[in-house]
């Protein structure tokens, strides 16, 4: 299992920039590295200095990288999906469609990618994952998409069971998840395990994304108002979903804040997020490396910040850490 590890902030921050040396810092430690990029613009690759496809290539001794293309994903998995069909249907009917007639719907993208991470974790080859995403609330609806369809299949398997829909299609259902579940075997209701088996894969998703060790995130501002506020936003967001965020990256100082005393910005922004520890990164080039490497924090240590919830069984105490929550206004 892969510690995996993701950014968040307002757009024009530097995250990818600190995702890239992120990744950078943990090859060099000799961990094997995957470095995941959502956006499939050419600036990702330009900033490595290589060309990505959807497939990991290898950029520096123990670093691997890889720019999710959409597109390419769900034809792929519209493949498979056909060949189950063709083998389990005298007639099957997804045949005239191909993969590159479908269209990306919206949240589509965030599916995919979620169940691209899982088989790249799944796999093994891996160390650490670094996950360039949106960094906003698109990011942590995809993060938080094991619970709530965990939810929705808890709620409603035994309402699709009953529908004329669901025992139509209770007869393809079998031999079709048997193939996807490693031939697991079926007695009684169809729907029972396949359904059982993907809801255990859910609950290993929510393990892993509230659990510091496994999954992190942390935040990236620089000394831009809107940029600081939506970073406390994003920290109380993902708090929610049962995501640690680890600490707080100040990026890219202005000639405003340079102009102040380190200690006197270090305190401004310790206040603003604490608990949380606060790393701040000069303004450089991406030419070197270095310098931004060893500014980094020691995302080691992410399991140190405060979680969502903390249970002590001793004291019989539930607490509750949503940072920008006050309970004394109605939602």
């Amino acid at each position: 299992m892969a510690f995996i590890l993701t950014f968040l902030g307002k757009g024009g921050v530097g995250r990818t920039t600190i995702a890239i040396a992120a990744a950078k810092k943990f090859a060099s430690q000799g961990r094997r590295v995957l470095l995941i990029g959502q956006d499939s613009s050419p600036a990702f690759g330009m900033m490595l200095g290589a060309t990505l496809g959807a497939d990991p290539q290898e950029i520096s001794p123990n670093l691997h990288a890889v720019q999710f293309q959409t597109a390419t994903l769900l034809e792929r998995s519209w493949d498979e999906v056909k060949k189950l069909e063709a083998q389990y249907l005298r007639t099957p009917f997804f045949k005239e469609v191909f993969g590159q007639e479908l269209g990306v719907m919206p949240g589509m993208d965030s599916a995919i990618a979620l169940n691209a991470i899982r088989e790249f974790d799944a796999s093994g080859k891996y160390d650490v994952m670094v996950y360039d995403g949106l960094g906003n609330q698109d990011t942590l609806r995809m993060l938080g998409m094991p619970e709530v369809m965990g939810w929705y299949i808890r709620r409603f398997r035994q309402v699709f069971a009953d529908s004329d829909l669901g025992k139509s299609l209770s007869p393809f259902i079998q031999p079709v998840a048997s193939v996807v579940l490693n031939n697991a075997n079926f007695a009684g209701d169809n729907f029972a395990q396949p359904t059982g088996q993907v809801n255990n894969l859910l609950e290993q998703g929510q393990q892993a994304i509230h659990d510091p060790r496994r999954t992190a995130a942390y935040l990236v501002t620089t000394d831009d108002p809107v940029a600081i506020a939506t970073a406390h936003y994003l920290w109380g967001s993902a708090q929610q979903i049962g995501l640690t965020v680890g600490g707080v990256i100040f990026n890219q100082i202005s000639s405003y804040s340079a102009s102040q005393s380190s200690s006197s910005t270090s305190k401004t922004f310790s206040e603003a997020f604490s608990p949380l520890a606060v790393t701040t990164l000069p303004m450089q080039s991406v030419s070197n490396w270095q310098p931004m490497i060893d500014a980094l924090p020691n995302f080691d240590e992410a399991d140190q910040a405060p979680r969502a919830i903390a249970v002590n069984l001793s004291e019989r105490k539930v607490s509750l850490f949503l940072p920008g929550f006050d309970k004394n206004k109605s939602s």
